[in-house]
């Protein structure tokens, strides 16, 4: 079995869902993570705060520097993720299309090294 995460991309601008949209997917990727723990795929999973509440560590000189705020801006960020083991790419694949349908998102598949 190899590992995949799987990556939730939210929009960093725009409206939010409507609170019964968000009931819906909130519905749907719970039904998504009860048939990820029922096939014996599921490692770990879990939704990330907004980008802003985020702190960056970088090296300088011999010590750390802290920075508030996410490591880049952008037009999207990762808003969770899920960690899987499945035989291959495909059956990868597979599970982010059911992961894109529930949380209506864009979802980046990798495998892990």
């Amino acid at each position: 079995m190899r590992q995949y995460l799987l990556s939730v991309i939210e929009p960093s601008e725009g409206e939010p869902p409507s609170t019964r949209e968000m009931a819906a997917i909130d519905a749907d990727v719970a039904e998504f993570d009860r048939g990820l723990r029922e096939a014996g795929v599921w490692v770990f999973s879990g939704g990330l705060l907004p980008p802003g509440t985020a702190t960056v560590l970088r090296p300088k000189d011999d010590g750390v520097l802290l920075s508030d705020g996410p490591f880049a801006e952008g037009k999207e960020h990762l808003g969770g993720f899920c960690v899987i083991a499945v035989a291959d790419l495909d059956e990868a694949l597979e599970w982010a299309g059911k992961a894109m349908r529930a949380t209506r998102l864009p979802i980046e598949v990798r495998p892990f090294r």
